[in-house]
């Protein structure tokens, strides 16, 4: 119950933030899974009853968070959960905020061209505030680092910042594999609370192992509609933020060199889809 929570608060969270709205092809996508699976109990059966059981939410849930807590530090942990809620939000950076940025690159490369680098100053105010690995960037461009130098410390800044997010893949990659194996332990729990207190009366067999393999149906519920989903969202968010970075590492690295604007523009784009960048640029002359 507490998953569930954390959920539920960072989803109205998300509602009530003006600056991150609500991911509405995860949230339909989540939803559907959910009403699929009980469209398919409505048409088979009548006594939707029978697929609930608090005791079997609990020994999977319970178990799976226990197993996470055991095996990670609880701060990690609690960041993966958050991590949860944070799908059905927009990502930090996505595909289009990556093409402005590659294009704003190369517009500091057309400023420090005509005014210098210094003139790059007037951008560190509002990059420190939106993004401060663009600030830190600009900053050491404007303060004289040699191109070597900015291309070790962003990478490193890169590097270690995705290592960092990657940590809350590893372990919800890891509930998934244990909600499923809580299921099984579930299932043999009841099965043999079952044999112990059937005695001589066969006909609640059919009942009571209808009750047993709930906990396998949660296990795998939660495991592919939850935990598998999160960390795969949460890993592919990352990754696009370390190909935004490794992409902004090359820009500080030119004008660090004082590249010519059409150099800079060259080799960005290079990195770039052309499809998307010729969309992109596209609209922008709209």
């Amino acid at each position: 119950m507490g998953l569930l929570g954390v959920v539920v608060q960072a989803m109205m969270r998300a509602l009530l933030n003006e600056e991150t709205a609500v991911s509405i092809t995860t949230l339909l996508g989540f939803l559907a899974g959910i009403g699929l699976f009980i469209a398919s109990i409505v048409m088979s059966t009548d006594n939707y009853v029978a697929f609930w059981s608090a005791s079997s939410v609990i020994l999977v849930l319970g178990g799976t968070l226990a197993v996470a807590f055991i095996s990670y530090q609880a701060r990690y942990v609690v960041a993966a959960l958050r991590d949860i809620g944070r799908i059905f939000t927009h990502a930090r950076v996505n595909r289009r905020i990556v093409l402005e940025q590659s294009q704003q690159v190369v517009k500091w490369g057309q400023i420090a061209s005509k005014d210098g680098l210094l003139a790059l100053e007037s951008f560190l105010k509002t990059t420190d505030s939106d993004d401060p690995f663009l600030g830190t960037g600009i900053r050491m461009v404007i303060d004289g680092y040699n191109p070597e130098t900015v291309r070790e410390l962003l990478t490193n800044t890169t590097e270690s910042s995705y290592s960092r997010a990657t940590v809350q893949v590893v372990i919800l990659n890891n509930m998934s594999a244990t909600s499923p194996a809580f299921g099984m332990i579930g299932t043999l729990v009841g099965l043999i609370i079952m044999l112990q207190s059937m005695g001589s009366d066969t006909s609640a067999l059919g009942a009571g192992l209808a009750v047993a393999l709930l906990t396998t149906l949660y296990g795998v519920l939660f495991s592919r509609l939850i935990f598998q989903p999160a960390a795969d969202k949460t890993l592919q968010r990352e990754s696009i933020i370390r190909f935004r970075n490794r992409l902004m590492v090359e820009g500080f690295v030119m004008l660090a060199e004082q590249r010519t604007p059409r150099y800079i523009e060259s080799r960005i784009n290079s990195f770039l889809d052309p499809r998307s960048l010729k969309d992109f640029k596209e609209k922008g002359s709209k």
